[in-house]
């Protein structure tokens, strides 16, 4: 049974960081796609950033460029999110899926609250 598990989620000031975890289980995780995907207060899922199954190769989408870092560690089934330079309109539930672009599964776990907020 596949199982995703978002923490490290908060309330941070504009500017500042948060990193987020997603901890894997009930399939390979390092034969896998991930990606992660966020939902603002009254917007439908965006898709925010994707990594390959061995981490070599990245994808963001072009508003967090340059301030959001994926990263994933194989050995410990965990995928993250280091995200720099936070703005207001970062403002969502993150959520960690399964596969990219026309291969990105449907978000079935709780995610975890960002709230960029002054």
């Amino acid at each position: 049974q596949v199982q995703l598990v978002e923490s490290g989620g908060g309330l941070v000031q504009p500017g500042g960081s948060l990193r987020l975890s997603c901890a894997a289980s009930g399939f390979t995780f390092k034969r896998y796609y991930m990606s992660w995907v966020r939902q603002a207060p009254g917007k439908g899922l965006e898709w925010v950033s994707s990594i390959y199954s061995d981490g070599t190769r990245t994808y963001y989408t072009d508003s967090v460029k340059g301030r959001f870092t994926v990263s994933r560690d194989n050995a410990k089934n965990t995928l993250y999110l280091q995200m720099n330079s936070l703005k207001s309109e970062d403002t969502a539930v993150y959520y960690c899926a399964r596969g990219f672009g026309d291969g990105l599964e449907s978000v079935t776990s709780q995610g975890t609250q960002v709230t960029v907020s002054s």
